[in-house]
């Protein structure tokens, strides 16, 4: 995989700036802020104009082909080919958007739903409230985020209710001794280190490991960025989100399953995980 040209640094001053010219729009007369939006959507159009060439022409190319490719794991290249839709995001991160515009109906009517992953043509979805049940209104709103999910994302062909329990990554007992050392298991921080919203990092003799927190659900990750390998303890983590940004590169990664939503072909090396008398144990692979 090729080095990013662009730095989180960079890729988050150019979002800044675009986020506070959009601010500063918002606060014109609307004859100006129809006149801005016009201009915007000239220079946009402009745009796409001259890339969609490029990369027409670039796919044209086995050479260039293969540039293209390696120009896309670029995060600002990749976000600017989505913008435009000269390159349709990753089935994971069309998926969240159609849970998002569907959620409003489904929160008017008592529920909600939570998209796990999408893998081999499957949406796994935890569904909440009234959507989790067998009541004429919980198959109701599942057969609303299913019919939304398969029309608006082609590559999903089917959904699968997963229960409303902990995802693979995250297992939760309740015992009395320790995990076998000699199996494998390795003791971390107490829970109580790790609050909801927070992650903390931690090695072991072999390797560093990551414990996120989302919303009283415990993931454990090798710390260790699927783009270059670098540590992620010093990213951002945002709960609302529920991503975590690398530090270097600005490559974001969903915290529940592990899945890159900068570039899909990555992905974080998921540990097993368990809560016992308070202390949190993973075993790394």
């Amino acid at each position: 995989m090729s080095q990013s040209l662009t730095t989180a640094d960079e890729l988050e001053q150019a979002a800044a700036r675009v986020d506070a010219a959009m601010a500063a729009v918002a606060k014109l007369e609307p004859a100006a802020q129809t006149t801005a939006a016009e201009l915007k959507q000239a220079i946009e159009a402009f745009h796409k104009l001259a890339l969609t060439t490029i990369v027409r022409r670039l796919k044209q190319d086995p050479r260039g082909k293969e540039l293209l490719l390696e120009l896309v794991e670029d995060p600002a290249v990749y976000a600017l080919l989505v913008m435009h839709g000269i390159v349709r995001a990753d089935p994971l991160t069309r998926a969240r958007r159609v849970l998002d515009g569907a959620r409003p109906y489904m929160q008017s009517h008592g529920g909600d739903a939570e998209l796990v992953n999408v893998r081999d043509g499957v949406a796994y979805v935890r569904l909440h409230g009234s959507c989790n049940g067998c009541s004429l209104s919980a198959v109701t709103l599942r057969k609303h985020v299913e019919e939304a999910l398969l029309r608006e994302v082609p590559e999903i062909a089917r959904l699968e209710v997963v229960n409303d329990q902990a995802t693979p990554a995250i297992l939760r007992v309740e015992a009395q001794e320790a995990p076998a050392v000699e199996k494998g298991w390795v003791c971390g921080p107490a829970i109580t280190e790790v609050p909801p919203g927070q992650m903390v990092s931690f090695a072991t003799e072999r390797v560093s490991v990551l414990i996120v927190n989302l919303a009283n659900r415990l993931s454990a990750y090798r710390n260790a960025c699927a783009h270059q390998g670098r540590p992620l303890d010093g990213g951002m983590f945002d709960p609302d989100a529920g991503t975590l940004t690398c530090p270097w590169h600005g490559f974001c990664f969903d915290v529940q399953s592990g899945e890159c939503l900068t570039a899909p072909q990555a992905q974080l090396e998921p540990f097993p995980l368990q809560v016992v008398d308070g202390m949190i144990w993973v075993r790394p692979q």
